[in-house]
């Protein structure tokens, strides 16, 4: 899927052997680098040809008034959207006092690397001037895991053959207000058309300036945001070594710093600069205070030293990958690109520190910088089981953003809390409701990964003192917004959710959505279940509960009827359960008549005409198959992947993971392998043609999740650990590490064995395929397996579609919708059957 002349395989680095414009935004975002806080787009360091000059400080956002065509009650009234900090990467090089610029240079030899041990972006350029000058030049990239706050950026230039002037000039810039004179607003795209996917603009000036000055080598700018009032400082040193003879000079100006280094450069004899960078963000401090926070972070760097730095950063990757690598024997291929995807979740939670995971973490500007059920659903059970401390922090957020949350139920006449489809600063954001807040199912979602959280790590400590509170509240929103209904006299009651849409955004507003409904339930149970333990295990922190909540004794009673009753939609003639309550009544969309150029259908046709079919932006029941897979049984999985497997177009990039891990475990083995090459190379192959815009980091999040509950059969329903293997057939091992009750233990799989290896820790019990096995401290249990589960060749089509009759006899039917010129004239009933008997 990738050009491997220009991107060879290496199974820890990603390597770009030559450069080129037609995809510069999606190179970008490959060779971005950040650590959760701080984001620097690969943009190169000379500042010219850039799709997007970016760099993102995780929730620093500019709002907006949302200006609805219609207005009415409870649509989200504030946009906000991730805005530009100011740019720290340009470092130009002139020789001759000719500009180093990569569309035209001739360049001999260029390499650029991303090495995943290292967490260091490194480029190698040997250029030919115009002059007849043979330069070297070469530059690395860091962004410290350990100090949040830094930015390193290291330049090396020699003139190999000859004596020569060179001047080094480096900025500080405020893109998000002012281009420089070799622009960097995104190009403008091929096919002119809106995309939702991308973040929204602003015309007006967003960084209003604040302190700024120069001290010797040290540059300092600082802004307030207009609107937000967030409060960011800028601070850079520029450290020269050299033997050559050199001159500094220094400019500052509210939207830009520079230090230039002029150099009479002998042959030979390098020229090293290296340039300190820290950022700090906030969302109210005055922005002097945020400057001598970014003097402090830079004169404990320069004690400590640059060197240091390095070190440190690689022995952070050491760790990271000590606990978090998925080794894939014999593909180094996939090796490679699932090395980039878990790479990326580091880049995109490892210090976000309380604040969301946005869903193209600090890469790039797309979907505005939000943090959506994405982070839940696909990221939180990589951290869980790999950094659990990650995973705190991330539903940390969650807990401070509840305020926000209940007084949006409140809103929407609901009781407890609905947290937000999309937000940076807590508020809902999206101003299409069907598709955006219609989506409740993220509180259920949020709750979900609480539970994996506590369950897979054994923090009951924080789950009483603050997750409960996410439990509680998110439980009576369901326990509201649900209703009891009764039919023909029966006395047996059932719950129902009206009113809602599913993950598939392309089937909005429905009622009793299986997903949603599934989920609830598992919501309403784990809050029950919880105030439950808290009552019996730490009586004190229930009691402080139960007076911060007030929450009411029948409360839970009440919980666990809802759940019980909860309406789990299901066609007896199908053998499915339908994705919501009229699903089925739809016509079933031809995907496998509509041409590509019609793809996605997001772009193409009206959300009216998309809604009246029977088709599917992203997985939904087959996702609610995998979350509560418990809850069904092998043939109800079969059918319903069998069913839905055609229907889904994969537009978004959510689905192809989960379809990869259902497909495993029903039998569609070789399929599996399809969607999860798909999902594994979303970005660095850009299949979805917008990788431009940023990493789409819940598809990497998928990934793991693929490989390790998909191919390699992990299960934790109910809390307790499982495993049922289904090993591609061409892999001949695939191992992994779990983090289980703060027990390391490293998985590997083999086609005949499964074996499990317990570090320091307490024992612990786990089954394979049925079977108990516990293992202690420094055990080793391997259980033989006979077989990979079932195997069914080729994949579901809409062929099975063909003479299926819904519940009231009619037959289902598959087209195209089309575009005529000429305006349909459909004859009324008696004038067919009359045309027919003529």
């Amino acid at each position: 899927m990738m050009d491997r002349d220009r991107f060879p395989i290496d199974p820890w680095r990603l390597i770009e052997t030559s450069f080129d414009l037609d995809d510069v935004g999606v190179t970008e975002t490959l060779f971005a680098v950040g650590n959760g806080y701080l984001g620097l787009r690969g943009n190169h360091a000379e500042g010219r040809f850039a799709h997007e000059h970016g760099t993102f400080l995780n929730g620093f956002h500019e709002t907006f008034p949302i200006r609805h065509a219609e207005q009415a009650y409870g649509f989200a009234e504030v946009g906000q959207t991730i805005i530009n900090a100011p740019d720290a990467k340009v470092m130009r090089v002139y020789v001759d006092d000719e500009p180093l610029s990569l569309d035209v240079a001739d360049v001999r030899e260029y390499e650029r690397t991303l090495d995943m041990r290292s967490g260091v972006l490194h480029r190698r350029i040997r250029w030919f001037t115009p002059s007849g000058k043979e330069v070297l030049v070469e530059d690395d990239r860091l962004v410290s895991f350990e100090e949040k706050h830094l930015a390193i950026l290291r330049l090396e230039v020699t003139v190999l053959n000859a004596d020569a002037p060179v001047t080094i000039g480096c900025q500080l810039i405020n893109r998000q207000d002012g281009e420089d004179v070799y622009g960097g607003t995104p190009a403008a795209p091929k096919k002119a058309g809106f995309d939702p996917r991308k973040a929204e603009r602003i015309s007006e000036r967003v960084l209003q300036p604040q302190e700024y000055w120069q001290d010797g080598n040290r540059s300092a700018i600082s802004y307030r945001v207009t609107e937000s009032g967030m409060t960011i400082a800028v601070v850079a040193d520029h450290i020269i070594e050299t033997e050559n003879e050199y001159t500094a000079r220094r400019l500052i100006e509210p939207d830009i710093a520079k230090n230039v280094f002029r150099v009479q450069a002998k042959a030979g004899v390098p020229i090293r600069l290296t340039k300190l960078v820290s950022y700090h963000s906030s969302r109210g401090v005055p922005a002097r205070e945020l400057v001598d926070r970014c003097r402090r972070t830079l004169d404990r760097v320069e004690v400590e030293g640059v060197e240091a730095q390095y070190t440190r950063q690689r022995a952070w990757f050491d760790e990271f990958w000590l606990r978090s690598d998925v080794r894939i024997e014999g593909h180094d291929d996939i090796q490679q690109a699932a090395r980039w995807c878990l790479f990326q979740l580091a880049q995109a939670a490892a210090r976000a520190d309380g604040q969301g995971v946005p869903a193209k973490g600090v890469t790039g500007s797309g979907y505005s910088g939000h943090y959506f059920w994405d982070t839940e659903i696909y990221v939180l059970p990589f951290l869980a089981y790999t950094s659990p401390l990650w995973a705190r922090n991330a539903l940390r957020m969650r807990y401070l953003m509840l305020p926000a949350a209940r007084k949006r139920a409140y809103q929407l006449n609901e009781a407890g809390a609905l947290f937000p489809w999309r937000t940076i600063s807590g508020e809902e954001a999206s101003a299409y409701y069907a598709a955006g807040t219609a989506q409740y199912h993220i509180n259920a979602d949020v709750s979900f990964a609480l539970a994996k959280y506590t369950r897979s790590t054994g923090d009951v400590e924080f789950l009483y003192r603050e997750g409960v509170d996410i439990a509680v509240e998110t439980a009576r929103m369901w326990n509201s917004l649900g209703f009891w209904r009764s039919s023909n006299g029966d006395s047996h009651q059932t719950f129902h959710i009206h009113g809602v849409t599913g993950p598939d955004e392309y089937t909005t507003v429905v009622n009793d959505n299986l997903f949603t409904n599934v989920m609830a339930r598992f919501n309403l149970r784990f809050a029950a279940h919880t105030i439950r333990d808290m009552a019996q295990d730490d009586p004190e922190a229930y009691r402080v509960m139960v007076d911060r909540l007030h929450l009411d004794p029948g409360e839970a009673e009440a919980w666990d009827r809802a759940a019980e009753a909860l309406q789990i939609p299901y066609s007896e003639a199908l053998g499915i359960h339908p994705q919501d309550e009229v699903f089925l009544e739809r016509e079933v969309w031809d995907l496998e008549h509509t041409p590509p150029e019609q793809r996605p259908l997001l772009l193409h046709f009206h959300p009216l005409v998309i809604y009246r079919y029977q088709v599917l932006k992203q997985a939904d029941v087959v996702l609610a198959l995998f979350l509560q897979g418990n809850h069904f049984s092998a043939e109800e999985k079969l059918a319903d992947f069998e069913y839905y497997d055609p229907l889904t177009t994969g537009d978004s990039t959510l689905s192809a993971v989960v379809q990869a891990i259902l497909a495993a475990e029903v039998g569609y083995q070789d399929l599996a392998l399809e969607y999860f090459q798909k999902s594994i190379f979303v970005d660095l192959a850009d299949l979805h043609h917008n990788a431009s815009d940023g990493v789409h980091v819940a598809s990497a999040g998928g990934v793991w999740t693929a490989l390790v509950s998909g191919f390699g059969g992990m299960r934790d329903h109910f809390g307790e650990l499982s495993f049922d293997p289904r090993l591609p057939a061409d892999w001949p091992e695939l191992s992994y590490t779990l983090h289980w009750h703060g027990t390391r233990l490293l998985v590997t799989l083999t086609t005949y064995e499964l074996r499990v290896k317990a570090d320091d820790g307490e024992p612990l019990v786990f089954s394979v395929r049925g079977d108990a096995y516990a293992i202690g401290p420094g055990e080793e249990v391997v259980v033989a397996l006979d077989g990979q589960g079932p195997v069914i060749a080729g994949k579901p089509s809409l062929r099975q579609f063909a003479d299926v009759r819904r519940e009231d006899g009619t037959l289902l039917s598959a087209s195209v919708p089309t575009v005529t010129t000429t305006i349909p004239i459909v004859a009324a009933e008696a004038d067919i059957e009359q045309g027919a008997h003529a």
